[in-house]
């Protein structure tokens, strides 16, 4: 790896170290669904963001609850000591990508098949504290 490279690789560690975030990986559901959920939830402060979850009837909306929550405690590891609360976080970032895609057969008339795509996605979820540093 040419110095360069390597220099900015290290960056980006040291980076990441400074934020807070979960992942999820091959989530059984379509990301065009999941989009809606994190469209939903994107920008908005954390508790609020629990609740509007909790109680929203998609399917998506329970699995990105949990991936919250997990990207909270993750925050609270950092953060030793600091409260939740007077913390002030928001989810800065949540992207959802496309994942692996299980294709089946669906048997059609007249002796056909027709592709089906049971599709997966990855989702990364960012939360960040309002305060200016």
């Amino acid at each position: 790896m040419g110095s360069r490279k390597h220099n900015k690789a290290e960056e980006l560690k040291e980076a990441k170290k400074s934020q807070y975030f979960a992942k999820l990986n091959n989530c059984p559901t379509s990301p065009r669904k999941m989009r809606l959920v994190a469209d939903m939830i994107r920008g908005m402060e954390v508790e609020k963001a629990l609740h509007v979850l909790k109680f929203s009837p998609k399917e998506a909306s329970g699995r990105m609850y949990k991936l919250l929550r997990s990207a909270i405690a993750n925050w609270e590891v950092k953060n030793e000591g600091a409260r939740l609360e007077d913390a002030n976080l928001y989810v800065s970032e949540v992207f959802v990508d496309s994942g692996r895609m299980l294709k089946r057969i669906q048997p059609a008339p007249q002796g056909r098949a027709h592709r089906i795509r049971k599709r997966s996605n990855h989702v990364t979820l960012f939360v960040d504290d309002k305060n200016i540093k």
